[in-house]
């Protein structure tokens, strides 16, 4: 029989409970996390015998998302979830960042964890949770592993910080920050904010790491009351004497390298030569192998590099810490889309473009966040041309999902609203030469285009990308990292944002972890270089353009009544088609009556318009209208003066003489042309034809059109209001 146990904790006013011993017993660790009514499966395993011939950790995180979380049935066709979805692939990037630094650089096994959502409350977020599930699970299991890891969300409502805040909560915030670490450091980072000030973000960075401390101390408690012993492995080392051997044959040649000035090309030559000429040489003379002696190479590489930054602030391409590399910002490349931007920094190239839709054509999500659809999209693709490599074209790597939705974050803050701009808006990056930055690139790529699109963004926004060379107590910030400094270095930390603050920040780390403190230097430094950067895309188009592009969209907007939807659509769909076909416009229709016409030139919008306009017109008392007859009563005939609105025309307002008989008039299907003369408050309509026959003013025949008395049979009608024949006699 399985014994669950259940250990709980308090995170600001909310309940934490983990429970494991029920689930799952075969797998390494197992864990289920509850917060609300949210609950988090997780699962932690390693393979028995380690992979031959890696040069690096081999380490999975999958997250599944259960659309049986919040009670619902997937909307394919065969009921059933299929790939990832773009949110998923989000959650496990976010779990594996901060756990990957902690286990052994000597372990070559393959490690992997699985999340599942088994409830989801739409209340509560499920992100943090599955970092707090995977940290727990690998805690508890026999994977040798440097944890716990502790997990926070904060958010900024009111001047206070809120921690692990709900959906509701997070949406009077100006920031939501995602944050794991260590009891005495920080490992991850993830943030989009509202032009969050520096100050503001350390101060959330400080108060954040403060109140995740009870989670550690919860794993902590659970790894002594029910983890298990960490199994031994093989560790993955080089042969013995191979890094010393290929230091002495090296000599000062890898220094020398170090400190020249090269570009990523000449760089990787002099290196590929190098390289061959040490594994050649060693060979030779020694037993080693050629992946060992080639490792042993990039390790003594790899130190130079480090101490050539930290002894004397040189870096691969000849830059002092802080500075930037040449940055060339252009737009309007691309003839028929509706904006481009090109951005440049070193050999770093994006070319960015955008796509206007109408509101239709906004992205629909189907999973178990409350939200359910956005207008703004970023895609970003990294092809093997950017980097002088081949390989086969696939779908987006999580790696191009993750980079693809950190520089949409950036830019969402500054967009215009629905009603300022009713547009939906995709915008893609491609990297057309990459050496570090790529994202950062993407979007100062993204402000271009927008701006050259005519999308009344309220800022700019620029990226920067930081890196950290550390050695004990010394260390090296570095502004805008190359691609080796990301690979070398210790720390990606990308920060993206405006004038008045920050947009974006994304932290990836590979060291135990980061103080507060260097973290706030970080963000000075790269506020520094977003100014930089800010000013080169301003001097390139300091506003965005008045006009859309000639083969745009031209929205037009109309409010209708929501209940003259019907009468735009048709049987069928069939008038909202007809519309369509005979003007070349797209038509939006939303529940609350919004009508959006998008269409490329002026005539077909207007055109549009109008047809649209006289479908759902209001009738107005004193108008005149030609309609259709559409029923007989004895004591009036009804007309449709307008589509799925008539009136009643009444026996005695028929015509200017007296009619006995309503058929001796008008008959079903004939066309009249009657006055409105009164609209009741319950929206009923009384029209008249003698009023239009007879000439009256509007306030004449509201005037005469007087409710007549029953008729009753042989009696005298009354009066009628005399006509001008009447009184020429």
């Amino acid at each position: 029989m399985l014994e669950s146990k259940q250990f709980q904790t308090q995170v600001d006013d909310k309940s934490i409970s983990i429970e494991t011993g029920k689930l799952a017993a075969q797998a390494g660790g197992a864990v289920t996390v509850r917060q609300g009514d949210t609950v988090l499966f997780a699962t932690a395993t390693m393979d028995k015998t380690p992979q031959e011939g890696l040069t690096y950790f081999p380490l999975r995180v999958d997250y599944e998302e259960r659309l049986y979380a919040g009670g619902r049935i997937p909307g394919s066709f065969f009921r059933r979830e299929g790939r990832p979805s773009e949110a998923a692939i989000l959650i496990a990037r976010l779990a594996d960042r901060p756990i990957r630094p902690l286990f052994p650089k000597d372990l070559h096994n393959d490690v992997q964890v699985i999340l599942y959502a088994l409830s989801s409350d739409g209340e509560t977020p499920i992100d943090v949770l599955g970092i707090v599930g995977a940290s727990t699970a690998l805690t508890i299991s026999d994977v040798p592993f440097g944890g716990p890891v502790a997990a926070i969300r904060v958010a900024h409502k009111d001047g206070k910080f809120v921690f692990n805040p709900t959906y509701h909560e997070m949406e009077a915030s100006d920031l939501d920050l995602r944050l794991a670490g260590t009891r005495d450091a920080i490992l991850m980072v993830e943030c989009n904010a509202l032009e969050v000030d520096e100050d503001t973000m350390v101060a959330a960075l400080e108060a954040g790491h403060r109140a995740m401390q009870p989670i550690i101390d919860l794993q902590n408690e659970m790894r002594s009351a029910v983890g298990k012993p960490k199994v031994e492995y093989m560790p993955y080392q080089l042969s013995e004497g191979v890094h010393e051997a290929v230091k002495d044959w090296v000599g000062d040649r890898a220094a020398d390298l170090a400190a020249q000035s090269l570009t990523k090309a000449e760089l990787d030559k002099r290196l590929n030569e190098l390289r061959a000429e040490v594994v050649a040489a060693l060979i030779e003379t020694t037993e080693f192998d050629e992946d060992s002696i080639a490792e042993a190479f990039a390790e003594v590489h790899k130190a130079e590099v480090r101490a050539r930054i930290l002894e004397h602030g040189q870096r691969p391409d000849g830059r002092g810490t802080k500075d930037i590399r040449q940055i060339v910002a252009e737009v309007d490349l691309s003839p028929r889309a509706h904006g481009s931007g090109l951005f440049t920094r070193g050999e770093t190239q994006v070319l960015t473009l955008a796509t206007l839709g109408t509101p239709r054509e906004r992205q629909e999500l189907d999973g178990l966040s409350p939200i359910e659809e956005k207008r703004y999209m970023h895609h970003y693709n990294f092809p093997p041309f950017s980097v002088g490599e081949t390989r086969f074209l696939r779908g987006a790597s999580r790696r191009e999902v993750g980079h693809g939705a950190l520089a949409e974050r950036a830019l969402v803050p500054v967009l215009p609203t629905l009603e300022q701009f009713p547009y939906t808006m995709r915008l893609v990056s491609e990297v057309l030469s990459s050496n570090g930055s790529t994202s950062m690139a993407s979007v100062c790529g993204s402000t271009l285009a927008l701006l050259d699109t005519g999308v009344p963004i309220r800022e700019p926004v620029a990226g920067v990308a930081m890196g950290l060379v550390k050695e004990g107590e010394r260390y090296a910030i570095l502004t805008d990292i190359l691609g080796i400094e990301d690979y070398l270095g210790d720390m990606d930390f990308k920060v993206a944002g405006t004038r008045k603050g920050i947009t974006a920040l994304q932290m990836d780390i590979k060291i135990s972890g980061l103080t507060p403190q260097l973290m706030s230097e970080a963000l000075s430094q790269a506020r520094e270089a977003r100014m930089h950067v800010l000013d080169k895309i301003e001097e390139c188009i300091p506003e965005p353009r008045t006009d859309l592009k000639p083969h745009a969209p031209r929205m037009t907007v109309l409010k209708i009544d929501p209940e003259k939807i019907g009468a735009i659509i048709g049987p069928g769909g069939r008038v909202i088609r007809k519309i369509q076909e005979e003007t070349g416009a797209r038509i939006d229709i939303e529940d609350d009556g919004t009508v959006y016409i998008g269409a490329v030139d002026g005539p077909s919008a207007f055109k549009a318009q109008e047809m649209i306009e006289s479908l759902t017109e209001e009738a107005v008392v004193g108008r005149i209208y030609t309609g259709k007859v559409v029923r007989i009563t004895d004591f009036g005939a009804f007309v449709e003066i307008l589509p799925q609105t008539d009136g009643l025309v009444h026996i005695s307002q028929l015509d200017t003489e007296h009619v006995d008989q309503v058929e001796d008039v008008a008959k079903v299907g004939d066309e009249i042309t009657v006055m409105v003369t009164n609209i009741d408050p319950e929206g009923r309509i009384r029209l008249s034809r003698q009023a239009v026959l007879e000439g009256w003013t509007p306030e004449e025949a509201m005037e005469r059109d007087k409710r007549p008395k029953k008729r009753m049979s042989g009696r005298n009608r009354g009066k009628r209001p005399q006509s001008s024949r009447d009184r020429r006699r």
